[in-house]
């Protein structure tokens, strides 16, 4: 059978994952009466409830005779490693902008990795509905943006589609028809290339593993495309690293192929076809799965390193074990374990006390999602503070620096740079006009001084500036980074929240817990206006008196407590501080509960 691999690349919340929606309908992979979900390849519930693909996942549908391997990728920089693999595995690429916002700076990241790979994009401007849709500037943009990646002249020619993937029509005219996604499949037909390994059908079976996952019943399987040969179930094979070390040899148990959104065990993979192999034990992405006679591994990206890393512990608060079910630390580290082996990003180690756990990766967000699946599955944790890994080069300290994209509102650049340059630690590269009313700036700043700053910086731009992070490299270190200026209230008392000692309170500092909620010695209630941490009393009730005034029992009117995400709570922390995880709960507390142990460990920090 004749066929296409493709990949949509396309900044997050742009419309990808819901016009592969329309791509999968349209081609017949339901039945006419079937129930479908929206965004059916974001099928993790975080996925869902954020509208973000943080894993990259393959579907196929079958046009004209000819079978289409479509691969969603991730947008977001945190998952970034998955998306350069993945370009390796397609002969092209939809590039989907939005017509209103343009190409943004992670498309740039995606797509500076595909011209480098000499593939051909079809530009497909989305959302051409939107009243604010400008669809002719963002094709100038895109031509702009190629030509700033340093596009060839095949790749600058390239054809463009005008699309709404949630009406499910995509159109060459603006003013077309707007009927369906045809013209859109015609398209990846003619202009993108049928895979060239197909030639090479007759040599020894190769194979480069892109992505990895775990199967509850078949075990490890490594997904990516059949560089050369072919593979029958049965056969036995081997796999190698990128250095071209021997890792195992296995026999292949299973075989899968994507179908529509379902993978079916296969006889044979072909060259050229994106397909699935189980019944590995060690093999791992960026490894080459070959015949046994190759001596040769296929060149793969490297993984990129970690820059940050969280210590996972147990919950050790007086509320332990109220909530979770998995509060043990060898229950937590054989989940982590298995976190590791299907995501390659992540590195586990042991401390040496044996209840607490070092996890480095790439970022708060894939640190958060982490967490978040776990307190779903009934674990309680303890959080530290996210800090950053260094490294020694040539003796001399560095530590990693991201480049920040920022578009922000004209009125608010100057509190951003401001924040940026200076208690940040960053460097200002580049500040331009983006349209009407808006400025883009680019900076490079140490990872150290980004911990935490989404938040202000949603604060300072009230909600309208988009900021954008990408791995840029390392530098050496670029001396101390303040933290967090206001100390914080601690509850003194164990028991629960009374209403009365919280409203005498507020004049303190703004609250972080209501009335009527759990509390103990050590848990962090509020933040303190003032520079120095406060333990405060929050169950002191009113005193009762026979004596009525007229006055004194009129009802208690709380302001609102400060409620915080999770990710929020992790990038507020201080050093001495953790956050308590519960599936039901998200609490911040010191990380020595007794006043006289913190005063104690203070001195002997």
């Amino acid at each position: 059978m004749d066929i296409r691999n493709i990949a949509i690349i396309a900044h997050v919340d742009h419309g990808k994952t819901t016009l592969v929606d329309e791509l999968l309908k349209q081609s017949g992979v339901y039945r006419e009466n079937e129930a479908t979900q929206e965004r059916a390849m974001d099928s993790n519930d975080i996925e869902r409830e954020r509208g973000i693909t943080i894993l990259a996942k393959c579907t196929s549908v079958e046009w004209k005779g000819s079978r289409i391997n479509i691969v969603d990728t991730p947008g977001h920089a945190d998952f970034g490693g998955e998306v350069e693999r993945i370009l390796s595995m397609v002969d092209g690429v939809v590039l989907l902008v939005d017509a209103a916002e343009g190409p943004m700076p992670q498309t740039k990241f995606v797509t500076s990795k595909a011209l480098a790979l000499g593939l051909r994009p079809i530009v497909v401007v989305n959302k051409v509905d939107k009243p604010d849709g400008e669809p002719d500037r963002a094709v100038d943009d895109c031509f702009d943006l190629f030509a700033a990646l340093e596009a060839n002249d095949d790749q600058l020619d390239f054809p463009t589609m005008f699309a709404s993937g949630r009406s499910g029509w995509c159109d060459h005219e603006l003013d077309g028809p707007r009927e369906n996604l045809d013209a859109l499949f015609d398209l990846i037909i003619d202009h993108v290339p049928t895979p060239k390994q197909i030639e090479r059908k007759d040599e020894p079976f190769q194979m480069l593993a892109t992505t990895l996952s775990a199967d509850p019943f078949i075990g490890r399987i490594l997904t990516g495309r059949v560089e050369a040969g072919t593979l029958k179930a049965g056969d036995t094979i081997k796999a190698m690293s990128r250095t071209g070390e021997k890792i195992e040899q296995f026999r292949v148990s299973k075989i899968l192929a994507f179908r529509g959104l379902q993978q079916q065990p296969i006889d044979v993979a072909e060259a050229g076809d994106i397909v699935t192999v189980a019944g590995m034990t060690k093999a791992t992405v960026a490894d080459t799965l070959c015949d046994p006679s190759i001596e040769e591994p296929i060149p793969a990206q490297p993984i990129d390193p970690p820059t940050i890393t969280v210590t996972f512990g147990i919950n050790d608060s007086p509320l332990a074990g109220k909530d979770g079910k998995k509060v043990q630390s060898r229950v937590i580290r054989d989940r982590l374990m298995k976190e590791a082996e299907v995501n390659v990003a992540i590195k586990i180690e042991d401390t040496p006390g044996g209840d607490a756990f070092e996890v480095s990766g790439r970022g708060e967000l894939q640190m958060g999602v982490l967490i978040e699946n776990m307190r779903r599955e009934g674990f309680e944790l303890s959080i530290s503070r996210p800090q950053v890994i260094f490294t020694e080069i040539d003796g001399v300290r560095h530590e990693p620096v991201e480049e920040v994209t920022i578009d922000v509102d004209d009125e608010y650049t100057g509190v951003v740079v401001e924040k940026l340059t200076g208690p940040r630690k960053g460097e200002l590269t580049e500040m331009k006009p983006a349209g009407a009313g808006k400025t883009r700036i680019i900076a490079r700043v140490p990872s150290r001084g980004l911990i935490g700053y989404h938040g202000e910086f949603l604060t300072d731009t009230r909600g309208s500036g988009v900021l954008n992070r990408l791995f840029h490299g390392t530098t050496p270190y670029k001396g101390k980074i303040e933290g967090r200026r206001q100390g914080v209230l601690i509850s003194m008392e164990n028991g629960t929240s009374v209403a009365f000692a919280l409203w005498n309170l507020e004049d303190r500092g703004k609250m972080f817990i209501g009335a009527q909620e759990a509390v103990y010695t050590g848990m962090i209630i509020g933040e303190h206006s003032r520079e120095n941490d406060l333990e405060v009393n929050p169950l002191k009730g009113k005193k009762l008196t026979n004596v009525r005034a007229s006055g004194t029992d009129e009802a208690v009117r709380l302001t609102p407590p400060t409620i915080m995400s999770l990710e929020q709570a992790i990038a507020y922390i201080d050093d001495d501080e953790l956050v308590e995880v519960t599936p039901n709960a998200i609490r911040l507390r010191k990380r020595y509960l007794d006043p006289h142990e913190r005063k104690r460990q203070s001195r002997a920090g």
